[in-house]
């Protein structure tokens, strides 16, 4: 029994009650939760500089242009939207920026760089090509020349006045050789 009361002397008094241990894991969760905050608050501000950086690039693209949709959502991941389907995140290390495009067939990393220069380099370059697909896809095209097809429908109506006559002449020569071969 010496045994018995020896590891009962090492171990607590009482058990650990489940609101203890549950008080407990509250207290580590918001200590991590601390952290966790704390680094996508330095995500967000990260991403603000950037978007601080990109105002010249977006005072220069027309009023009429409506494309672009520059805005920092605070999700679960942080990201500066540049329009619909382009944004940039912060990389895996929190210091690096990544220019993602979606597209598709999947997410297409268009820039990563620390920094921030690099970025509004690779940003100016996505909203140009973006600004010339746009001019591409409003351009007039030439509309389709009404002369053409007037003329191929009198061509169509004169071959078929043309073989209808012809049509007509062939029935009247069979009509006569038969009534003369009778004869």
């Amino acid at each position: 029994m010496s045994e018995a009361q020896t590891t009962q002397s090492s171990s607590p008094a009482r058990p650990l009650s489940l609101r203890d241990a549950l008080r407990k894991a509250r207290i580590e969760a918001a200590d991590r939760t601390g952290v966790v905050v704390d680094l996508r608050d330095a995500e967000v501000a990260r991403l603000e500089i950037l978007n601080e950086a990109l105002d010249p690039l977006f005072a220069q693209v027309p009023a009429d242009i409506d494309l672009f949709d520059r805005g920092i959502s605070q999700g679960e991941t942080p990201r500066l939207w540049i329009d619909v389907v382009a944004h940039v995140v912060m990389g895996r290390d929190k210091r690096s920026y990544r220019f993602v495009q979606d597209t598709r067939f999947g997410r297409i990393v268009l820039a990563e760089s620390h920094d921030v220069p690099a970025i509004v380099d690779a940003v100016t370059d996505y909203v140009a090509r973006r600004m010339v697909e746009r001019e591409h896809a409003l351009a007039p095209t030439e509309p389709p020349k009404p002369a053409v097809a007037e003329k191929r429908r009198r061509r169509g109506f004169w071959s078929f006045v043309l073989g209808f006559v012809f049509g007509v002449l062939a029935l009247f020569g069979l009509a006569l050789f038969a009534a003369l071969r009778n004869l």
